[in-house]
Parts: C-alpha cells; sequence; structure tokens
C-alpha cells in the first residue's frame, strides 16, 4: 500500500539534488578542514562558499553564519550564549515556543509571554514583560504545531523602542531579539535585516537537507559564549571538525527551497483551503486550530472532539497515512501539547488533536484521500 506521508514539519526527505551534492565529501573530499594540505583548503573553501549561500538568503555577513548540528543546537548557542555573557539579565521567550527554546530559557530568569487563541504572541503583554534588565527575547517565526505566523516585523519594532528609551535613560544594557526559523525557512523571507533579528536558529532537516545539520545567524556585534569548546572552529563559537558533507547540503538545501518558496508556498496554500473546505463538510464538529491569516502553507491543524489522537494515528497508520499529534521532539512525553495549552485548549481537547503538515510529495489526490479516511473513521 502506497505511504500517505503528512509529518513533513517533524521531517524532510533528503532532496535528489541535496544527496549529490553531499555525496563526494564521503569519500573523494572526505579531508579535514583544519589541515595544512592543498587538498583540504579545497575542502575549507566549499565550506566558505556554503557559508556565502546562506548568508545571501538571509542578507547577512557570511561570518555571521555559525553551523551546527541542528536547530536545536543553534536555539540552545542563542539562549546560553547570550545569557552567560549577562548573568544578572533575563529573558522573554513566547509560550508556545519549542522546547529547544524553553528548556535553556529555564536556566536563567525568564519570563513566558502569552499567545491570543490564534497562537499570535500577545504585543502588549511582550511590551509590558520587558524590563530594564531584560536582554533577550525569543519568538519562533512560525509555530510548529499549529503553523501560526508571528509578528516579528513588529515586535522588532517594540524592541527598538525599548531600545532608544533604555539610550535615553543611560541604559546602556544590549537587547537582542533571536528567532527559531525552522519551520519557516521553506515559505517566508529569511532577511533579517526586513525581520528586525539579531539571531536566528536554522535546520537543515526541516527543508529536505540532512538531519543533524543546522546553523546560527548572530549579528556581528552580538558576542555570545560558545558551549562547545575544543578546536576553535567556527570563530571560536562551535569547536569540532566541520561536517562539510551535512554543511554543504544544508546550502544547497536552503537555496532550492528558497529560490521556489512562492511557488510552493502558492501551490500548497490551493490544498489548504480545499482541505480546510472538505474538513467544514465532512468533519463539521472538527475545530481548526490556529490562525488561518497568518499561516504556514503546509499546516492544517485539527481538534477532533471526542477522539484520542493517538487511537486516530494508529488506525490511519493502518491505512498508510503518516501524521501527528504534535511535535515529534516532544512525541514521547505523556503530557499535553503546551502549544495548545497556550492557545486556551483544555488537556482533553489537546489530546483530540491532530497536526497534518504537507510538502513537496503532497498532491490533491492524496489529500482527499486522507480526509475521506478520516471522515470514515468517525462514521
Amino acid at each position: 500500500m502506497k505511504k500517505i506521508y503528512l509529518d513533513y514539519a517533524a521531517a524532510t526527505p533528503v532532496d535528489k539534488a541535496v544527496m549529490k551534492a553531499m555525496e563526494p565529501y564521503f569519500s573523494e573530499r572526505f579531508y579535514n578542514p583544519s589541515a595544512l594540505y592543498l587538498s583540504a583548503k579545497s575542502v575549507t573553501q566549499d565550506i566558505t562558499k556554503a557559508r556565502q549561500t546562506v548568508a545571501g538568503w538571509l542578507g547577512a555577513k557570511p561570518a555571521e553564519i555559525i553551523f551546527t548540528a541542528g536547530g536545536t543546537e543553534s536555539d540552545n548557542l542563542a539562549i546560553r550564549g547570550v545569557m552567560e555573557k549577562f548573568p544578572t539579565g533575563n529573558l522573554v521567550v513566547s509560550a508556545i515556543e519549542h522546547e529547544a527554546v524553553l528548556e535553556p530559557a529555564k536556566l536563567y530568569k525568564h519570563k513566558i509571554a502569552p499567545v491570543n487563541p490564534d497562537g499570535v504572541v500577545d504585543l502588549k503583554t511582550l511590551r509590558k514583560l520587558i524590563d530594564n534588565t531584560t536582554v533577550l527575547v525569543s519568538i519562533m517565526y512560525a509555530n510548529n504545531e499549529i503553523g501560526t505566523i508571528e509578528p516579528l516585523r513588529s515586535v522588532g519594532v517594540i524592541l527598538d523602542e525599548v531600545r532608544t528609551e533604555r539610550r535615553k535613560k543611560g541604559n546602556n544594557l544590549p537587547l537582542y531579539f533571536h528567532t527559531d526559523a525552522c519551520q519557516a525557512a521553506n515559505y517566508l523571507d529569511l532577511h533579517v535585516s526586513r525581520l528586525g533579528v539579531d539571531l536566528m536558529t536554522l535546520n537543515a532537516g526541516k527543508i529536505y537537507g540532512p538531519k543533524q545539520c543546522g546553523a546560527l545567524y548572530i549579528g556581528a556585534e552580538i558576542e555570545i559564549a560558545p558551549q562547545i569548546l575544543g578546536g576553535g572552529q567556527e570563530r571560536g563559537q562551535r569547536s569540532g571538525t566541520e561536517n562539510v558533507a551535512a554543511i554543504v547540503g544544508f546550502a544547497t538545501a536552503l537555496d532550492l527551497v528558497q529560490k521556489n518558496r512562492h511557488e510552493e508556498a502558492n501551490r500548497l496554500n490551493k490544498l489548504q483551503k480545499m482541505a480546510f473546505k472538505i474538513i467544514k463538510e465532512r468533519l463539521p464538529g472538527a475545530v481548526i486550530n490556529g490562525s488561518q491569516k497568518h499561516r504556514l502553507p503546509n499546516n492544517i491543524h485539527l481538534t477532533i472532539p471526542g477522539q484520542d489522537n493517538e487511537r486516530l494515528i494508529m488506525a490511519l497508520d493502518e491505512k498508510a497515512i503518516l501524521c501527528a499529534a504534535g511535535s515529534a521532539c516532544s512525541a514521547s512525553k505523556e503530557q499535553p501539547s503546551h502549544v495548545l495549552r497556550a492557545t486556551g485548549l483544555t488537556d482533553e481537547e489537546a489530546r483530540s488533536s491532530l497536526r497534518l503538515t504537507m510538502g513537496q510529495g503532497t498532491n490533491e489526490n492524496d489529500l482527499k484521500y486522507v480526509l475521506e479516511t478520516f471522515a470514515e473513521l468517525l462514521d
């Protein structure tokens, strides 16, 4: 039976072009970039080209791109790296952040910014939470569970106002803005100046690149405390022999998805609208979670009252339909989704919710089949 995969927010298959770009570094070009001979220096140049590619899409300088082992490490480097430089300061994070932000935030003085029922951060409350000792605000670009796109530019404006007020008062403490953009890179603009961010997390495994590879954009003026010490690679910010194959694959993947993001977003947006229409007709009791206006085009998140999402997932799996209850990183936990609870859902409602996330392999016929199968299972 053909499998229909609808969990692209958890993992994406590696693009064939990405595989081809990576292949030489497993055998022919396996050299350690830190070695002194010419063959190794040639590999170092390949890393430089990859860094330039990533920087280009972010409107950043190549030196501002630090390659890591994925989104979780990049988030940790951003949070812990800044807070260890300013141990008396505090940070503000949204209630719907990925655990890779929420967990390191717990190590420091932190405040949680609430969201409205659509999952959009409450800007007025966010402003009130920022005090004279706040050094970092972390708001994700797009949520990994309900797909809500956050108003980063508006947050950036607020932070600029705070910085201006501080300067007038002689408060020279910096205020940095970090965003986890792991889910956004397939479909949204990543230009850091336009977004007003100082640090940005990216993850290759979400954009048809290799898993366990990511990047952190760190603005040139920002000093952070490195979390992995050793030989001083990545400008001393992230030591360890570079995973050249993954780095080249990541840059290739980012280049491909950013070049095609408008076309792919439009295609998936049409499928999403079709899905919402079918859901209203065939599943009248289902509730669509998250903003339908400010939303990733690949995300369909439903609450089906009275249903157990684990049983539904297993029933769908038997019919070769692969979907999720929420974040794959927290799927093993028995606690209801913190994202859904933050939007006001009860624990029972959260346990009755499913996430379908589309991608390059999703087509209209498959999506219609999935939704019809849903309806049959619930009859």
